[in-house]
């Protein structure tokens, strides 16, 4: 596995998924062509990006195309490199029949053809000794310590702190977890948590 600075862009959850195996970094995807309609979601894409930049990596068919040429008019050029999994024809596993031009997608890849997309396309890999945080990642013990996940209502005090951040209330809780490891930090969190003065939506 290797861990880089970008985060990164996918189509489905299939291929966070498939990636996740092969990559340290925050994964985000798109919902297909939900992300043509959902300013939340393109707006994060737009926060991770100036902070970290981002390497779009869709399908090699014309739907993937079609994604990666939208952000590629939706987020400034600069802050976006673009990675390319080779045309490879079959169908992935979970799938009744080929896509429509019969190409595997992202999810069908194998982690060394991802991985060497990954480095092609320019991502900026970290070495174990530069890659450490200052302060160690938020941890979902965190989380459930500050009521945001395991209890009651964990649910509303999520979507409080998202909102509070500006951040998309379709946001999973894991994907949270990623997100604020990269967007914001325990203080920050402390202060908006200390700020509601009831449970929020009470």
């Amino acid at each position: 596995m290797i861990r880089i600075r970008e985060a990164v862009v996918v189509e489905g959850r299939y291929d966070k998924a498939a990636l996740a195996n092969v990559v340290d970094t925050v994964i985000v995807d798109t919902a297909g062509f939900g992300v043509f309609s959902d300013g939340e979601k393109l707006a994060l894409l737009r926060r991770l990006a100036q902070a970290r930049g981002l390497v779009v990596l869709t399908d090699s068919d014309g739907g993937g195309f079609l994604i990666r040429n939208f952000l590629k008019s939706a987020i400034d050029p600069k802050l976006v490199k673009h990675a390319y999994i080779p045309d490879v024809h079959g169908r992935e596993r979970r799938k009744k029949s080929p896509s429509k031009e019969g190409l595997l997608g992202v999810e069908g890849m194998d982690p060394a053809t991802l991985e060497a997309a990954l480095r092609r396309s320019g991502a900026t890999v970290l070495e174990e000794q530069t890659a450490a945080r200052t302060e160690p990642p938020i941890t979902k013990a965190e989380l459930y310590a500050m009521g945001l996940a395991g209890r009651p209502d964990s649910e509303r005090r999520r979507t409080a702190l998202k909102k509070a951040l500006g951040l998309p209330e379709k946001l999973t809780a894991n994907g949270l977890l990623d997100v604020l490891n990269v967007l914001s930090s325990r203080e920050e969190i402390g202060r908006i948590i200390a700020l509601w003065q009831d449970p929020p939506g009470s």
